[in-house]
């Protein structure tokens, strides 16, 4: 019984592991999408910006909304 109980917090202990490091990414997707977001004017004053953008908006998953 003692090794099932063992074999159960040490599943228990990864899948908490797995959530917490879930939770850390999207709290750096959030923040690299609300800074990408604030900064857009900066990278459209650089060559090639525009794709530097749209290219680290997919890598962060930031939402754009296509306004313009």
């Amino acid at each position: 019984m003692f090794a099932v109980l063992v074999f159960r917090a040490w599943i228990e202990m990864k899948n908490y592991r797995m959530m917490w490091r879930e939770l850390e990414w999207r709290q750096t997707y959030q923040t690299m999408g609300r800074l990408l977001k604030a900064e857009k004017d900066l990278f459209a004053k650089v060559e090639g910006g525009e794709e530097l953008y749209q290219m680290l908006c997919e890598i962060f998953r930031v939402n754009e909304d296509k306004k313009l």
